[in-house]
């Protein structure tokens, strides 16, 4: 038990800067306090006590600011990073490692009761600030997704979603389940090696103006050396002056 409690601990200096020792951890972090709360009112879910354990959900709401459903499953070692405004809902399974961070809700879109309203998230997932994971379905092992993201739809093991709705950027780095290893580590689910297809595309139109660019130069300058042709210069160059001309209008259109 102790292990397990001071590995929980051990978890959050890991993958937070900002945490000093575990003391600080123990008695500073309203996300570790809430995941005990929730394993408290969690088992009292299980055991059909259903209304104390929702009182003690609220209770725990109350105090630090982070609504998780008793009937949801969190496993080993997550970590709520600052925590403040995250909505956590009934059916919803969380994997060991994840990281959660403020204004997340993890919430469902369907009415309907006794049936997986809520999603699934592999191990060492990552789930940046303000976004919105919606549905019954699976964000697989070490995905991310970023900040104020709207996902509607499952995620593939290592991969990124981004966006509203939810684009799947392919993965880049190996993720490492060990929350202990902060090699591969992505506060925020930040992902530098990938290119977003929003991005490439809009790389694609400057290049292709910047080729543009440069073929309306050259036909500019082919212009100008037959503006500067002597006087009786025959007909073929009048008419590829002309047929110059509309090229260029063509290509500025």
């Amino acid at each position: 038990m102790s292990n397990s409690f001071f590995d929980q601990v051990d978890s959050i200096i890991a993958r937070d800067p900002a945490a000093r020792n575990r003391l600080e951890v123990i008695t500073c972090y309203q996300g570790l306090h809430a995941v005990w709360l929730h394993r408290i009112s969690h088992f009292l879910w299980n055991l059909g006590l259903k209304w104390i354990a929702r009182v003690l959900s609220m209770f725990s709401r109350f105090l630090t600011g982070i609504e998780i459903h008793p009937g949801a499953k969190i496993g080993r070692r997550v970590f709520l990073d600052h925590g403040l405004g995250i909505v956590i809902g009934e059916t919803t399974e969380i994997g060991d490692d994840c990281t959660i961070y403020q204004g997340v809700t993890l919430g469902g879109t369907s009415l309907y009761k006794g049936v997986k309203r809520h999603p699934t998230l592999g191990k060492g997932v990552v789930v940046s600030a303000g976004a919105k994971v919606l549905g019954g379905f699976t964000v697989g092992d070490g995905a991310r997704v970023g900040s104020n993201a709207v996902v509607l739809k499952e995620i593939p093991a290592g991969a990124t979603a981004v966006g509203i709705p939810a684009r799947i950027l392919h993965p880049d780095l190996p993720q490492s389940a060990d929350s202990k290893t902060k090699e591969y580590f992505s506060a925020y689910g930040i992902t530098p090696n990938i290119d977003d297809p929003v991005s490439m595309a809009l790389k694609g139109l400057i290049d292709a103006t910047i080729e543009q660019e440069a073929k309306i130069a050259a036909l500019e300058k082919a212009l100008a050396k037959i503006n500067n042709s002597p006087d009786g210069a025959d007909a073929s160059a009048s008419d590829t002056k002309r047929d110059l001309d509309a090229i260029k209008e063509w290509l500025k259109e």
